[in-house]
């Protein structure tokens, strides 16, 4: 069994009852919309629309395989979260707080749920999400209603956007307009590379073995199907190259089912 197939083997049955129980008290589920496509697996109704850019080629525009609609983010929301938090605190003139990266550092490496709660009321909910989106670029995501972070909508070109907001060279930053600072993305980057063991899989399973993870995954199951959205964006390197790449999926079957598409999406597409 190769390193990556080990570590979604460590997705175990206990800390999916655990994810599922969490998300559902955070009440972050809805009823699925989505239609089966044509050529998707993961289950009948599974769905999965991929994104990719080479950060390192010279294109601007990512390759989209699928139909770029709205998906459910669930916990990838989370890296779009922090961004608004950094630019909150760079209009501000001032570094994170010791009590905001007690929040932010769980939030990304481990998805800690209940400090997403807190740093999603902090930013304002979806109107301060959307006023950081306009500053970063995305142009297709829609926060999630009053306390519901993982209800928000987005599709994977919007999240390359985020991403390269992340992991791009930035661009000119003022107080109140512009980007995330040097410092901001340092520290979001350095986040998503040290997500917790049994959390690490998703877009990695394209990269070049032996690279590091650099990413940001969500899962949730829906109430009335009880089927699961499962996504993964972030950063990979192969074959000397530094590749964004962003997939979003709904209708599996399981969270096992779910992450099997993502993966098999990633490796496909890159």
């Amino acid at each position: 069994m190769s390193s990556r197939s080990s570590r979604t083997a460590r997705v175990t049955a206990g800390a999916l009852v655990a994810s599922a129980t969490a998300l559902l008290s955070a009440a972050l589920v809805h009823p699925a919309a989505a239609a089966p496509a044509p050529g998707s697996s993961g289950g009948a109704s599974a769905h999965a629309t991929v994104a990719v850019l080479d950060l390192d080629g010279t294109g601007r525009t990512a390759v989209v395989r699928g139909e770029d609609r709205a998906y459910d983010t669930a916990s990838i929301v989370k890296v779009d979260i922090l961004a608004a938090l950094l630019l909150r605190a760079q209009d501000a003139g001032r570094p994170l707080s010791g009590a905001e990266r007690d929040l932010a550092e769980p939030m990304i490496r481990r998805s800690d749920n209940a400090a997403a709660n807190t740093l999603w009321r902090r930013i304002g909910r979806a109107p301060g999400l959307a006023a950081a989106n306009e500053r970063l670029g995305l142009t297709s995501t829609t926060g999630g209603p009053g306390g519901k972070w993982g209800l928000t909508r987005t599709t994977a070109s919007d999240q390359i956007r985020l991403l390269r907001a992340v992991f791009g060279s930035g661009g000119t930053v003022h107080r109140g307009s512009g980007g995330l600072d040097a410092d901001s993305r340092a520290y979001l980057r350095t986040l998503m590379s040290r997500v917790v063991s049994g959390q690490d899989w998703g877009v990695s399973a394209a990269e070049t073995p032996g690279s590091r993870p650099v990413l940001k995954n969500g899962w949730l199951q829906r109430s009335t199907t009880g089927r699961w959205d499962v996504n993964s964006v972030g950063e990979i390197a192969v074959r000397g190259h530094r590749y964004l790449v962003a997939v979003l999926s709904d209708g599996n079957a399981s969270m096992g089912d779910g992450i099997s598409l993502v993966e098999r999406t990633a490796r496909t597409a890159v």
